[in-house]
């Protein structure tokens, strides 16, 4: 039996909600955050009836949100599963994850929405959020039924990795938006430009003979989106954003009041397209784990992106979660399923660029922090995020400096799918708790 309170002692606070840094003592009491007491000031002591977790060297920190991650299930459960899929949510400190309606069948109707919440209720441990479809099957043809989606608990509405071509159609979407008090979200990419691309078109995409998708291809379409948010009103969200002019785009529409938000993710911060080609002198490896879609980019888009997240032009990093079975990576590149497993690797991912040996300008880990929740739960108009007392006790705690090597095999996800595999990460999540719940674990 877990206490009914919990005491975190002797951690560094590191709320961006509040702006607080200081190292103190955080009580939870049933599923609330009841006290947070500082170091320097008078602390109750503790009761017979606390278990008090030592945070000396931790940082304590409000549970990470995951605004773009995929479950799978209902349908395609051999990937992943609401219950093994938050399981790595957990592992990865991340209290909360909002998940995408690709799966078989599609996440259109209302009923579709309750059967998530009911899954989760039964297999998750972390909370579970669905985003609706768009439009019907995702077709691009018909839109759904967006409002009986968001009162069914939609906290958003994309068409995930099929972008919504019709302009029409996204400016209706928007239009509802409005009314339902949620976002679209738009997977931005012309797929005329692409022409079949499966890589970022340019140096590396030549020399590996692949064929390329050009920068514009998303920016094209993410210039078509603000300017429709700009007219309606309604309220955008841009996933996965990936290049330097793509976050340009974005920072002159905040300028100009457009209500748009945005995402990135931790490997388009953190790899670029030479990842493809891989490392080993003289080998080249078409590693078809770094396969994603927008493609990993340029030095100069990375670098592009790191900017945009420490100027808050970035709202939101996003692990875009995209586990997959060995057969879909496993053979030819061009024919590989686009995706990394990320949840379990994206905290130790994110804090090389805390204190970069590359030359890449650094993001103090506040900054990481605030993107990772408050940052993400204000993109979905989320009242999560914070250690405020009352709030719900979602909350990690974080040992920057430990060091840890990825095995995917011991991953809690049934995707194994990460070019990470091997590599040396600073940064483990030794506590996550949900409602004031510990669902994840490990010592010191």
């Amino acid at each position: 039996m877990q206490a009914a309170r919990i005491r975190i002692a002797n951690g560094r606070i590191l709320d961006p909600s509040q702006e607080l840094d200081e190292r103190g003592d955080v009580v939870i009491e049933n599923d609330r955050i009841v006290g947070v007491h500082w170091a320097s000031g008078h602390a109750p002591a503790s009761s017979p009836a606390e278990r008090v977790v030592d945070a000396e060297s931790l940082v304590v920190a409000p549970g990470f949100v995951d605004l773009h991650c995929h479950l799978r299930e209902p349908g395609l459960e051999y990937k992943e599963t609401i219950a093994t899929g938050t399981r790595a949510a957990a592992a990865g400190g991340f209290t909360t994850v909002c998940c995408m309606p690709n799966t078989e069948p599609t996440l259109d109707t209302a009923s579709d929405i309750e059967w998530i919440h009911a899954v989760a209720h039964r297999d998750a441990v972390v909370r579970v959020y669905p985003i609706g479809a768009i439009t019907k099957g995702r077709l691009g043809i018909e839109l759904a039924e967006l409002a009986d989606m968001g009162r069914a608990g939609a906290v958003a509405f994309s068409d995930d990795g099929n972008p919504v071509r019709s302009g029409k159609l996204l400016r209706n979407a928007l239009s509802y938006a409005r009314i339902t008090g949620r976002p679209v979200v738009d997977h931005c990419e012309d797929h005329d430009l692409v022409d079949g691309g499966v890589m970022h078109e340019g140096s590396v995409s030549s020399r590996l003979g692949l064929r390329g998708a050009p920068a514009e291809s998303e920016e094209a379409a993410i210039a078509r989106d603000l300017a429709l948010a700009q007219a309606v009103g309604g309220r955008l969200h841009l996933a996965h954003v990936s290049t330097a002019h793509s976050i340009e785009l974005v920072r002159d529409a905040k300028a100009r009041g457009t209500r748009v938000t945005a995402e990135v993710t931790p490997h388009h911060l953190v790899l670029t397209h030479a990842w493809v080609a891989g490392f080993e002198e003289g080998v080249t490896r078409y590693d078809t784990n770094c396969r994603v879609n927008p493609p990993l980019r340029t030095e100069e888009d990375r670098v592009a992106l790191i900017r945009g997240v420490a100027d808050g032009t970035i709202d939101a990093i996003a692990t875009d979660h995209a586990p997959h079975d060995v057969v879909d990576k496993n053979c030819e590149f061009d024919r590989a399923a686009p995706g990394i497993s990320g949840l379990e690797t994206a905290f130790g991912l994110l804090m090389r660029l805390v204190a970069p040996t590359n030359g890449d300008p650094a993001l103090p880990l506040a900054t990481i922090v605030r993107a990772l929740t408050m940052g993400a739960s204000r993109a979905f108009n989320l009242d999560l995020g914070t250690l405020r007392v009352g709030a719900l006790a979602d909350l990690v705690l974080l040992d920057p400096d430990a060091h840890w090597t990825v095995d995917v095999q011991r991953f809690h996800s049934k995707g194994k799918n990460s070019p990470l595999d091997g590599q040396d990460l600073r940064g483990i999540v030794r506590l996550t708790m949900v409602g004031g719940k510990i669902v994840h674990e490990v010592p010191r």
